[in-house]
């Protein structure tokens, strides 16, 4: 075999995955919501406090979060117990509540000089956007995971929307629940979101002792 009839080496390329962890995004645990809300607290960071804590409330997908407006949550001086948002992949309304820790959070927030005129509940930095991105948010949600030594491949915006229904559904085991705050049309896309399997069903059927 001449020079010019040998095969051309090309450097191996690393999986674009190589220690990454993929697939279905982890919720955050107990735990890690109280040690990135501290954080938060402590930066005295009180746009990222009130993002955090309304993803966590609202269990709403990154678009929909992003681009919640003020009088969405806002109403005669005071934040809303509860709150319904059009969802814009199913075009139907969702409601959520809001919690104390939650609401403190978003009033210290709307009263701050950097929400002076501003329409929407998260304004972007950049002079181009009138509220964050999607992106914007990954990157924030990024940092949050990494400022507790997750590792940030395991988790994402849907983190964030996954992470209070988990803990629903692992107390109570009620789907239907789930379902309806996680605004599904379907039973078996709450399944498939959950990740429910049938050793979630014998863990829930041992506790019944009839």
């Amino acid at each position: 075999m001449t020079i010019e009839t040998l095969p051309a080496l090309r450097p191996a390329r690393a999986p674009w995955n190589k220690g990454r962890i993929v697939g279905q995004k982890l919720p955050l645990q107990p735990k890690h919501v109280w040690s990135i809300r501290v954080r938060l607290e402590m930066a005295d960071n009180k746009r990222d406090l009130a993002l955090f804590n309304m993803a966590v409330d609202s269990k709403l997908r990154g678009c929909d979060l992003v681009g919640l407006r003020v009088n969405d949550v806002y109403a005669a001086g005071h934040v809303k117990e509860r709150a319904s948002v059009t969802q814009s992949k199913t075009s139907k309304p969702v409601r959520f509540e809001i919690t104390e820790t939650t609401r403190l959070a978003l009033e210290r927030w709307i009263k701050d000089p950097e929400m002076i005129g501003s329409e929407y509940l998260w304004p972007s930095r950049v002079h181009a956007s009138l509220h964050l991105s999607t992106r914007q948010y990954a990157r924030i949600m990024r940092d949050w995971v990494l400022s507790i030594g997750l590792e940030p491949s395991a988790y994402g915006t849907h983190s964030m929307r996954r992470t209070k229904v988990a803990q629903i559904y692992k107390k109570t085991g009620n789907l239907r629940a789930v379902q309806l705050l996680l605004g599904h049309t379907k039973m078996d896309s709450t399944v498939r979101y959950l990740g429910v399997d049938l050793e979630d069903a014998l863990t829930l059927s041992e506790g019944i002792d009839l």
